[in-house]
């Protein structure tokens, strides 16, 4: 896995240069959700754009496990930013939505973050999960996990997403011991 995510990071850093990172479709199509949300894309980076960045930069990305290898590898190569979480850590319905005014959370790897306004994940315990930095309680760690994974995608293009899906589950058959792999589409509803 590690030499297959050496290679691709590599490969990607020489696609870019620091000035085109922004117009990656995906990438633009977020930047554009944050503004319409009332956030700054240049101040909360979304992860894709983010990772990119590093790369271009030279500083590569950091190497946590199998499950966010893919992830990440994922998501520079597409231009979508992409979460997984551990599912036990969940409860309840889960939906997508601005977050609240003053909301805030613990980041992987970074405290306190304000989440004001960006598109987060809640279930009933409270904001999990959003294209810029997931929270410390659902991420994934060693060990057997039951994992819910979701591409977040601000424009609708069918075709693009089940390509990305398909590729996703061939990474996870490939590097992990991932059983009862199960994707989906879900677009918002109109109530």
């Amino acid at each position: 896995m590690l030499d297959y995510f050496d290679e691709t990071v590599e490969e990607t850093g020489l696609r870019y240069e620091l000035s085109e990172i922004a117009q990656v479709p995906h990438i633009q199509e977020t930047r554009e959700a944050y503004k319409t949300l009332g956030k700054s894309p240049s101040q909360y980076r979304n992860a894709s754009e983010a990772m990119l960045r590093r790369i271009v930069k030279g500083n590569g990305l950091y190497k946590i496990n199998n499950v966010v290898e893919i992830n990440n590898l994922i998501s520079i190569r597409s231009g979508y930013s992409i979460g997984s979480y551990d599912n036990q850590a969940l409860s309840g319905k889960i939906e997508l939505r601005p977050a609240p005014a003053g909301e805030r959370y613990d980041g992987i790897g970074k405290f306190d973050i304000n989440i004001e306004n960006l598109p987060v994940l809640f279930d009933e315990e409270g904001a999990f999960g959003n294209p810029t930095s997931d929270s410390n309680r659902a991420m994934i760690q060693e060990g057997k996990r039951e994992v819910l994974s979701v591409i977040y995608a601000f424009h609708l293009e069918q075709e693009e997403l089940e390509k990305w899906l398909a590729e996703y589950r061939k990474l996870l058959e490939r590097y992990t011991d991932a059983t009862a792999i199960r994707t989906e589409i879900i677009t918002p509803s109109t109530n």
